[in-house]
């Protein structure tokens, strides 16, 4: 049923009325996230500015048990910001201030709706580094990052964002704000709270200040792209690559489709003759990043790439990245609905994993353009459709119980990046085992006995 009467006037008192939207035409836009297909109509929603609101918030629906889903921009691909029906949207994009930069610790402290761009520069102005770039961290916020564990097109060399929390400051289901890690490079104090929540999808508590470490920024960078007449040549130049002991900062790859819309769209100069293409980059010490880019190319060239391109300078280093970062909306160009997954495999296993997208688009009759992190042996099987047409909607779902299943069976993971959320919970008892099921059920019962907090997300 709709929210009370009652608990709309209480939030109104909570943060005033202008921050409390329930009018049917102002809860559409938050009906949604970016994963396709899903929608549902929420409550309310609400925009809390500090912490105590956001306490007094889940006070209220925990003592009168309603549902509560926080959300930053809603860029999430599983499904995770989704609201549930008659729930309190809790956005937290008002609570958007870079708090501290503290040079002398080499941290930053941001509220949760601070865009991760906004974060990274902010670094940059202070002449500091903060590594990781999810592909919509333009308009995602470092809130949403932390809830997913966001990773990137650096993440091989910098790791995810888990990498770069140092603390948090979290309300508990009850409204209880706790604090958890610190400044300390070192702090092995009790368990690992502060691990616990990153990733946890906004399940276990709401995130209201997130304490980041920076590190200095490289000196130098390098870009160059290959292309590859076999998917599994590109691979090998990747194992070369890493057998080397050279650790590039972003090592990405497009397919033959995704090469073709990513130069429609951006025409960039790509040669579209070929079957795979390499986005390299290295970064570091400048006698260091000569060494690895040349080293880079000699493998590429051993491994029989078809063309190589190396940057000059830092404008044709972002028009050759254009090739990576802007395969997803080249993409969504081509269909109606546009579905992005996200599996990752071991990097032996890669090429083997690339094959099977292929085999199974073909299986089931569908447009399927894969790129992604090859470093890292995270794909990106991207399904071109539309969601008007049941009948092949059903072949997608068939596509991707494929998809996940050989992902399993190759030692690999649901998801490298975007989440369980609703898109893949029926998946993770396949993946996890009931054991692992089992505890994290446990764990969330345990701080959310009311179950108030993203109900439905990772399981039921």
């Amino acid at each position: 049923m709709a929210l009370s009467q009652i608990i709309l006037s209480e939030l109104c008192q909570i943060l005033g009325a202008k921050q409390v939207l329930s009018a049917k035409e102002d809860l559409i836009p938050y009906s949604f996230d970016g994963t396709a297909t899903l929608k549902t109509m929420p409550g309310c929603i609400v925009f809390p500015t500090n912490t105590e609101q956001v306490a007094s918030i889940l006070e209220l629906a925990n003592r009168t048990q309603t549902p509560v889903v926080t959300r930053g921009s809603g860029t999430g691909l599983s499904g995770g910001s989704l609201p549930v029906r008659d729930c309190i949207v809790l956005c937290l994009v008002k609570m958007n201030r870079i708090l501290e930069l503290d040079r002398a610790n080499l941290t930053l402290l941001a509220e949760p709706g601070v865009l991760t761009l906004a974060v990274a520069d902010a670094a940059a102005a202070a002449g500091l580094f903060y590594p990781p770039d999810p592909g919509s961290m333009k308009i995602s916020t470092i809130g949403g990052n932390v809830a997913e564990n966001s990773g990137g097109l650096r993440g091989l060399k910098y790791g995810v964002t888990r990498n770069y929390v140092l603390g948090m400051e979290i309300v508990l289901p009850d409204g209880e704000i706790m604090w958890t890690g610190n400044k300390c490079v070192k702090d092995v104090a009790g368990y690992s709270l502060r691990d616990l929540f990153i990733g946890s999808e906004g399940t276990l508590g709401v995130v209201t200040k997130v304490l980041l470490k920076l590190i200095p920024r490289p000196a130098a960078r390098k870009t160059l792209i290959a292309t590859f007449a076999q998917m599994d040549h590109a691979a090998q130049t990747v194992s070369d690559i890493i057998a080397a002991q050279i650790i590039p900062c972003t090592l990405e790859f497009l397919d033959r489709m995704t090469i073709h819309c990513v130069e429609d769209y951006a025409k960039i100069g790509l040669p579209l003759e070929c079957e795979a293409l390499l986005l390299m980059e290295t970064d570091g010490h400048p006698a260091a990043v000569a060494e690895e880019a040349a080293g880079m190319e000699a493998f590429s060239r051993r491994n029989g790439a078809l063309e190589i391109r190396v940057a000059r300078d830092e404008a044709e280093s972002a028009v050759l990245a254009t090739a990576r970062r802007s395969a997803f909306s080249a993409l969504a160009r081509v269909a109606p609905t546009t579905i992005l997954e996200d599996i990752t495999v071991p990097r032996s296993e890669l090429a083997k994993m690339v094959r099977f997208v292929e085999s199974i688009a073909k299986k089931y009759q569908l447009r399927i353009g894969t790129f992604g992190h090859m470093g890292d042996g995270n794909l990106h099987p991207t399904f071109l459709t539309d969601e008007r047409n049941k009948e092949e909607m059903h072949r997608v779902e068939e596509a991707f119980k494929e998809i996940f299943t050989e992902t399993i069976r190759l030692g690999g993971t649901l998801t490298g990046e975007h989440g369980i959320g609703v898109a893949k919970k029926s998946y993770l008892a396949q993946f996890a085992g009931n054991a692992q099921l089992r505890v994290m059920r446990e764990l969330r019962r345990s701080l959310d006995p009311k179950g108030i907090l993203n109900p439905g997300k990772i399981f039921d």
